[in-house]
Parts: structure tokens; sequence; C-alpha cells
């Protein structure tokens, strides 16, 4: 199975207020296991950067003058994530931003949630975690994947640290990576079971008569006279 483990960072924290996408990552597992495949890239709002967004991210209006325009990379984009299962965390939030996106660079038909199974990564752990903190971080800590890294927010390394909570959070359900139908192809082959239309009724010899006859006469002797198999 293939799966691709989506991030994204904005310009502010409302889709209907004219927020914009600032920067994707992904990353691409199959079997659960990473490829060493990942889309990546900042882009150019065209508007600035709320000062909320900037604190957690860092990301600043000048430092993304001179990157793309999303409907530069919707393709690049597209490709990468169809046919793949996709997980993010409070998926709602980054599939709103990225339709809004889509409409904006005229591909107002692409629904990404009508093209793959999403999984929410949020919604799990709620399940799992009722009443409990679930954010990134959160999770991180209770789960034991290491986000000491994770100064400030980005896609691309948060979409890796969601990987490992993902696979933590789905352990169980092939965590380890196993393919099963590799392992099936692997297996040496087995003869076929041979089933015998009669049992097989094996005799012992007058020597093995005799060493058995013998223990029963010692057990009769200590147990003076209550030997169970010598009764008729």
């Amino acid at each position: 199975m293939r799966q691709v483990v989506l991030d994204t960072e904005t310009t502010g924290l409302e889709v209907q207020r004219g927020h914009r996408v600032i920067e994707i990552g992904c990353v691409e597992l199959v079997q659960r296991r990473r490829t060493g495949r990942d889309f990546h890239t900042w882009l150019n709002p065209d508007r600035a950067i709320d000062e909320g967004a900037r604190a957690v991210t860092g990301i600043s209006d000048e430092s993304l003058r001179d990157k793309p325009r999303f409907e530069q990379v919707a393709q690049e984009l597209l490709q990468f994530i169809d046919g793949a299962e996709l997980i993010a965390h409070n998926a709602s939030f980054d599939l709103a931003f990225l339709d809004a996106e889509f409409a904006r660079a005229g591909m107002a038909h692409i629904r990404i949630a009508e093209r793959t199974r999403v999984i929410d990564t949020l919604e799990l752990a709620r399940e799992r975690f009722p009443g409990q903190r679930n954010s990134l971080d959160a999770l991180c800590k209770r789960l034991d994947v290491d986000n000491s890294h994770r100064q400030l927010h980005g896609a691309l390394l948060d979409a890796n640290l969601l990987v490992d909570v993902y696979l933590a959070l789905t352990a169980g359900q092939g965590a380890l990576g196993f393919d099963e139908q590799a392992m099936a192809a692997d297996a040496p082959a087995q003869a076929p079971l041979q089933v015998l239309a009669r049992p097989l009724l094996l005799q012992a010899d007058a020597e093995e008569v005799a060493r058995h006859e013998a223990r029963l006469d010692a057990i009769e002797r200590a147990s003076k006279g209550q030997c169970v198999w010598r009764r008729g």
C-alpha cells in the first residue's frame, strides 16, 4: 500500500478570510516504510503572513518573495499524492486550504478527499486518548517520538514526525512493515499433507514388552499392589 503523509503551513488559520498556503511537505510510505521520496515546497502567497503564523513557523514575507506560486506546483503535487492514501493531522484544515488553492489556480474541480482516502491522525488519537491533548507535540511525547529538534513548525519536518506518530498510533496493523504477499512468496514450499486412509498401528516387539512388564512389576512393588495398570 502506498501512503503519503502531508502537512501544510499557512499565512493564518482561516481559509474563509483569504489565508493562503505557504509551505507543503509530503513523505511517501510504501508498506508502512519510508521510501526516501518526498515533496516539499515553499510558496509565495501574494499576501502578508499573520504575526502568529510567523511566530510558529519562522517564515517571513521576504523569504517567500522569490518562491513559486501554487499554480506552478499544483500538477506536481497532484502527481505525488494521486493513487496514495493520504494521512494528515487535523486533515480538514489542510484539505480546506489545498482545495481553495486549487480553485484559485483554475482547478476548482479538484477535491482531494474525492480523489483519495484520507486518514486523520487527530481523529485516531481522539479515539485512542479521549479527553487528552492530542496535538502533534503532545502525541510525540506520549508515543515516545523524538521531536527535540522541532523548535518551529515546518511542513516537511512535521510530516516526518507525523509518520512516526501514525505508525505508533496504528501499531499492530502491520506496524512492523511486513509485506504479507512478499513473505508468502518467499516462504519455502511445503510438501502436501499425506492423509492415511487407515491409522498406522505400531506393535511392540518381545524385548519392549519385557521391559514394560519389568517396569510395571517395580511400580507394583513400590505401591504395595496398587499399580493401576495391573487392575483388570
